[in-house]
């Protein structure tokens, strides 16, 4: 496993398929990773939910990534026993790296996959991790359980890279291929291969950082990035809320200039944006230094599902409506649009927020898991057919299955013997012409 040699002859067995690639943890990041270079080379897809294996096997996508016509005619050995892994030299470990209760990193994720693909390294083996960690977590904390459960050494044995992952669950227009991968490795010879691995799959090439502390605050940077912009455009809702002026007139108008970044305000959940930059806090903080510009991003954002359910309380109340006799229609539950992915969805505060206030709404999401969402939320999903004699209805996500369809339509689901103006809508997402409810005399509000 000499340096120069080692790193590029693994390449070329894993594209002769003489050697195997694995990925550990088949979510939204690692099924697509794996169906894709499944395409180039042989792959073990492993997972240690047994019920996710089977529905893969049976030619079922869950995630609706890739969907089941793909998932059917993949060659990927979908597997649920960590053994399999002794088969493969080339590892890619793509786990959920949450936060605690307390907003503090959840490293259990990632430290029990590193124990999991330890317990089955060989020597002359890459792992690379794609998972979401503040700057040193691979190289201090990963290598370290490596190197105890395998018993082999870091640098000799084997080479260890990260390239975090930058899917966007549910966009079919930046895939996985059209993204630049971020790259990086322990030395120069297994950047190379880790690099010309992912060129199999990623047509937009790779950018290779300088260290792989250089990679993992990249990633914690670009979504921390994006989580204080929207943080911004969601004060400024709040504010022109006050001052009764629409925002997405605002931002309309705004948008004509050339440098305008196009933000908009809304619920920020998932596992990416609302989550990462904790991480930045977290190890900031642990050196010493207060975050002041990411810390406030994250308290507004976390702060828009008790202002969103405030708003429609009031709404109701202008409507002379009693708020506890109300029925309030929830329309979405993911946490964005066109994905069943409802982790650390913040419509749920909404919901919350609401019961506080004696609501218990009606929730339809005709896109999210209703056995998930029952096991993670207890909340049973409503199908939209059945919905009738509402007070209120809610734009909480914007799915197509809403944005297709037209007012008559939404204007059928209010009680018969209500008058238009007695009629609430709230469109958290903006997908509602204005005009059109304006038009139909409907009492209406959107952030």
């Amino acid at each position: 496993m000499k340096n120069g040699v080692f790193p590029l002859s693994l390449f070329q067995a894993l594209i002769d398929r003489r050697e195997k690639m694995s990925i550990i943890g088949l979510g939204y990041v690692g099924m697509p990773l794996a169906v894709a270079f499944a395409k180039k080379i042989n792959v073990i897809g492993y997972d240690n939910n047994i019920d996710k294996i089977k529905l893969y096997k049976s030619g079922q996508d869950p995630t609706n990534e890739v969907g089941n016509e793909e998932i059917s005619n993949t060659t990927v050995e979908f597997t649920s026993s960590e053994q399999r892994l002794k088969e493969a030299k080339f590892h890619i470990v793509s786990v959920p790296t949450p936060i605690n209760l307390d907003k503090t990193p959840n490293l259990a994720p990632i430290e029990n996959a590193s124990k999991v693909v330890g317990r089955n390294l060989t020597r002359g083996s890459i792992v690379v991790y794609e998972s979401t960690v503040y700057p040193g977590v691979t190289e201090d904390i990963c290598v370290n359980i490596l190197e105890a459960e395998s018993g082999l050494k870091y640098g000799v044995d084997f080479k260890v890279g990260y390239s975090p992952e930058r899917i966007n669950p549910g966009d079919k227009i930046n895939t996985l291929a059209s993204i630049v991968k971020i790259v990086s490795a322990c030395d120069n010879e297994t950047l190379d291969i880790i690099s010309n691995v992912y060129k199999l799959i990623i047509k937009a090439g790779v950018f290779q950082a300088k260290s792989i502390k250089v990679a993992e605050a990249a990633k914690v940077v670009e979504n921390s990035q994006r989580d204080i912009n929207i943080a911004f455009m969601n004060e400024l809702a709040m504010v022109f809320d006050r001052m009764g002026i629409d925002t997405k007139e605002v931002i309309e108008a705004m948008n004509t200039k050339w440098n305008a970044l196009g933000f908009y305000p809304g619920l920020v959940g998932g596992h990416c944006i609302s989550v990462d930059p904790y991480y930045f806090i977290y190890e900031a903080e642990k050196l010493g230094y207060h975050s002041q510009i990411v810390s406030a991003g994250r308290k507004i954002n976390d702060g828009m599902g008790r202002f969103v359910a405030e708003s429609i309380v009031k709404k109701l109340i202008h409507t002379n409506k009693k708020v506890k006799d109300s029925i309030v229609v929830i329309l979405g539950l993911t946490f964005k649009e066109n994905t069943p992915d409802t982790r650390n969805s913040k419509v749920i505060d909404i919901i919350k927020v609401l019961d506080e206030y004696g609501v218990r709404p009606i929730v339809v999401d005709p896109i999210a898991n209703i056995h998930e969402v029952k096991e993670q939320y207890e909340i049973e999903l409503v199908d939209l057919d059945k919905i009738k004699d509402a007070d209120c209805l809610v734009f909480a996500v914007a799915h197509n299955e809403f944005i297709d369809k037209d007012m008559k339509f939404w204007s059928k689901l209010f009680k018969e013997d209500l008058d238009n103006s007695s009629k609430v809508i709230i469109d958290v997402k903006s997908i509602m012409e204005k005009s059109d409810i304006s038009n139909e005399g409907f009492s209406f509000w959107r952030l």
